[in-house]
């Protein structure tokens, strides 16, 4: 068979009737699908097929779902296995925005969590929503930056992803709109082998309401793409990147595997695969990683 279609559910969400609804939507368009084949017992199965697009067999599992929560993923069945991966942090690998958390210290959490929405989503330049909101925070005491990292939670299936992509070779890297304060102590938690993002101007105790030169944004991480799989002699079709805003969107659409992760709706509808269910173990899935070679946490 060509292609594999995954299907995650959150752990004990996937049934077996419904892969048999899904192998006979592929076969009334004409496909050749395989019986299904469990990643891990009613979360995640392959179905192979052939003779159906990647993109079709995704429109048919997801009329066929309809509003199960159940995420769909079909890719060429060679080269599933990335061996390089650069992840988004804020919303993607910790479960808030920790710009919008930092705000909520000098009260300005509604205020600059509604620019963030308008910046992920498209409708605001990356680069001028950065400034303004980091703006907004001119005179915060530092102490704010400590107090939101203790408060910062690693999304679900974080560490088994890193871990488990380690083990098996992958180089694994943050790539963040946000602030080293906190990309480096979520890589060193979860065993990121690099960190890449922006650095928050802080002098005597404060912050400064400034972002230091060079801003990484949508082309910046694009091009840190690029630049890592030429270090590690990659092919960007070995690379997967995994993000929910916009300026994840370049990044997600050049690499072999880019998943929009419970993304913003212009990302959601622009990637080329997406996850909206299940944790970020629905990565492993996609790649063919079955539950008993994933690294616990």
């Amino acid at each position: 068979m060509s292609h594999v279609l995954t299907l995650v559910a959150p752990a004990g969400g996937l049934a077996a009737a419904t892969l048999a609804r899904l192998r006979t939507a592929l076969a009334d368009l004409g496909a050749d699908a395989g019986t299904p084949d469990w990643l891990a017992p009613d979360e995640a199965a392959d179905i192979a097929f052939a003779g159906l697009s990647p993109e079709q067999a995704t429109a048919a599992a997801r009329a066929t779902l309809e509003e199960a929560p159940v995420d769909a993923i079909a890719l060429p069945a060679e080269g599933r296995r990335k061996r390089l991966l650069l992840a988004d942090m804020d919303s993607t690998i910790v479960t808030s925005e920790t710009l919008d958390e930092l705000a909520a210290y000098a009260g300005l959490k509604d205020r600059i969590a509604a620019i963030t929405r308008r910046s992920m989503n498209g409708e605001l330049d990356f680069r001028e929503a950065l400034a303004e909101r980091v703006g907004l925070l001119a005179g915060l005491d530092a102490a704010a930056l400590e107090e939101t990292w203790k408060a910062t939670e690693i999304t679900p299936g974080a560490q088994a992803l890193v871990a488990t992509m380690r083990a098996h070779g992958a180089h694994c890297a943050i790539v963040s709109g946000g602030f080293t304060f906190f990309t480096g102590r979520v890589a060193e938690r979860l065993g990121f082998h690099a960190h890449y993002s922006n650095t928050l101007g802080v002098a005597d105790g404060k912050l400064t309401g400034l972002v230091e030169e060079p801003i990484l944004d949508r082309d910046a991480k694009l091009a840190t793409l690029k630049r890592l799989s030429a270090e590690h002699g990659l092919p960007l079709s070995d690379a997967l990147t995994v993000g929910d805003g916009a300026n994840d969107l370049a990044m997600l659409q050049a690499a072999g595997l880019g998943i929009a992760f419970r993304a913003k709706p212009v990302v959601a509808a622009a990637a080329q695969a997406r996850v909206d269910h299940a944790d970020l173990r629905a990565l492993l899935f996609a790649q063919g990683y079955r539950a008993e070679e994933i690294v616990a946490a």
